[in-house]
């Protein structure tokens, strides 16, 4: 099943600064895939069209499907369930006072009863390995803390596709190994938009390319890679990590 699949999306902010021309790509089940690009690409308005946080009128064209249900208005509340956004900064996502009651929000709102809830709470927490952080104060908690226990609110709602917008940023080197075994160990669908190239070759194996709101390239993360060429032409550089192996 395609869990993302978005066809001739185009859309333009209301200052008319035209943010995605006519984007099409589909991501399997399963996937986890790179979006890259220079600053100001357009790759956190893609994120933000997959679960309709851009509900202006590209979005009623359903260009965008997710596990082929279309992003409309009517399916709102659906989409958002399956679609999980982790925002740039934790501190934007985390609005409760404890990692319990932030957890909690999202199955309440589901109509969760508190013992379902509790089973959900312990399951997401083990998951992303912070058993025992439920009475932790949000605003105690590390930059990589905080960003995995965003994550548990996104599968805390069952989200079958994960939205990452620039993960790894402002993690120390530990917080970014530990995001990058828990991504590799995680079955939901990913779409990372990310700088850090290195973590994009550890975690993904194919990479979209976009610039200037186009479509660029779509591939094999070290086939793109490695293509110097193309990377240059877009404000990026190939990785250290590929920078001693050899293209093929």
């Amino acid at each position: 099943m395609k869990a993302i699949d978005v066809a001739n999306l185009s859309y333009s902010y209301p200052n008319d600064m035209v943010a995605l021309k006519n984007i099409s790509l589909s991501i399997d089940e399963g996937e986890k895939v790179g979006l890259i690009g220079p600053n100001g690409a357009g790759k956190s308005t893609l994120l933000w069209h997959l679960n309709g946080l851009l509900p202006e009128k590209s979005a009623r064209t359903a260009c965008v499907h997710i596990m082929e249900i279309p992003v409309l208005e009517t399916n709102f509340p659906l989409v958002r369930s399956m679609t999980g956004m982790l925002f740039q900064d934790p501190d934007d996502q985390l609005f409760m006072p404890t990692v319990h009651e932030d957890i909690a929000f999202g199955p309440q709102q589901l109509g969760k009863s508190s013992d379902e809830i509790d089973i959900i709470e312990q399951g997401v927490l083990t998951k992303v390995g912070l058993s025992g952080f439920e009475r932790r104060h949000t605003n105690e908690l590390s930059q990589g803390e905080k960003r995995r226990i965003c994550l548990a609110g996104l599968l805390a709602c069952d989200a079958k596709v994960l939205a990452l917008d620039e993960p790894t940023s402002g993690l120390d080197p530990r917080g970014r190994r530990e995001l990058r075994s828990l991504l590799l160990k995680m079955p939901e669908t990913m779409l990372i938009a990310t700088h850090d190239l290195e973590f994009v070759v550890e975690v993904c194996t194919r990479v979209i390319v976009i610039d200037g709101g186009r479509l660029i390239a779509d591939g094999l993360a070290v086939d793109i890679f490695n293509d110097e060429g193309l990377m240059l032409a877009h404000g990026l550089e190939r990785p250290h990590i590929l920078r001693h192996s050899h293209p093929h």
